[in-house]
């Protein structure tokens, strides 16, 4: 159906991209606009959900490895260790006491787009651990990376993004993500990501689909958010959330389908939406990984594997890379 458009002035990039999304076909919204105050809220309930085994196997992993890991980043003119969409830390919480107790000298510096989710997690590290020298930033992946190439300093860097965040983009992306920290990257910094396994197909599709519908609600939050931000008339109960996977690409999906033909407007943007029934708006991509893919990728962003570390039931990996 077609969407009625009129001539846009924007104040925000919140603005421009969900107009650009609603009225491209087909239709799309960026997860990373799931992250207001109740999205963070919804995502550190999904965390712990039984389904969702991400968490609790990158929780092992840093759990078991913890000294390892502590001496592979340590150098003797200490380290910054910047933190990519930090969340609320409590996996890195581990490896940070670690680092605290053994006074190794470090500066933790987390990032995250959600400036709600930065003062939650730096009231809760600073209780636990007064000495720990943090210095938080509120930004996007690009933003972070601008700066850190600006960085004079030649002291060590470890960039560490967990909970397989790399995930949200395709390969092509992927590369140019990675390509993008390696030109940031000084000989002795090291790049600590983790990857999602490819596995039972069930047992990933049950992690976007959990039964207790957190996951339905995170997703649609997003269609609220735009209610309230831009003056929209979303009805949540004409949605359905729809997650699939392809375990031939290891990509994982999750639209919101519209259940009727409706209109929506966003007054904000002097924009009325129209949907057919059962037409999408493609919301998320969760790629899964194996150790030929992830080779691949650090082999075309000029990156090389160092050393990695999985959990228990190989559904989860850390790698280490450094710059060729």
């Amino acid at each position: 159906m077609k969407t009625k458009k009129s001539k846009q002035h924007f104040d925000t990039i919140f603005q421009k991209e969900i107009y650009e999304g609603l009225t491209a076909f087909p239709k799309y919204i960026s997860s990373k606009w799931f992250y207001d105050k109740t999205g963070d809220q919804l995502f550190q309930q999904i965390m712990h959900l039984p389904e969702y085994y991400l968490t609790g196997c990158e929780y092992e992993i840093l759990d078991t490895h913890t000294a390892e890991i502590a001496q592979l980043f340590s150098d003797d003119q200490g380290f910054d260790l910047v933190e990519l969409g930090a969340g609320d830390g409590k996996k890195t919480k581990v490896l940070l006491k670690h680092l605290v107790e053994h006074k190794i000298p470090f500066t933790y510096k987390p990032i995250d787009i959600s400036q709600n989710a930065l003062d939650g997690l730096e009231h809760d590290l600073l209780n636990a651990f007064p000495e720990l020298d943090m210095v938080t930033q509120q930004g996007t992946y690009f933003e972070v990376l601008e700066n850190l190439c600006k960085r004079s300093s030649e002291r060590k860097t470890v960039i560490m993004v967990l909970g397989s965040n790399i995930g949200n983009l395709n390969h092509e992306n992927a590369i140019k993500f990675l390509s993008d920290i390696r030109k940031c990257m000084n000989s002795k910094d090291l790049l600590f990501m983790g990857f999602d396994q490819k596995k039972d197909p069930s047992v990933i599709l049950n992690a976007y689909n959990d039964s207790q519908g957190v996951t339905e609600a995170f997703n649609k939050n997003v269609l609220k958010r735009i209610n309230t931000s831009l003056d929209a008339d979303f009805d949540l109960d004409c949605f359905k959330h729809w997650p699939t996977y392809d375990p031939e690409t290891g990509t994982t999906k999750s639209f919101l389908v519209s259940t009727k033909d409706q209109k929506v407007s966003l007054n904000k943007l002097n924009l009325e939406i129209s949907f057919s029934a059962w037409e999408s708006i493609h919301t998320e991509i969760s790629q899964k990984y194996d150790d030929h893919i992830v080779d691949w990728l650090a082999q075309e962003a000029g990156l090389e594997v160092s050393v990695q570390f999985q959990d228990s039931q190989a559904y989860f990996t850390d790698y280490v890379f450094k710059k060729v």
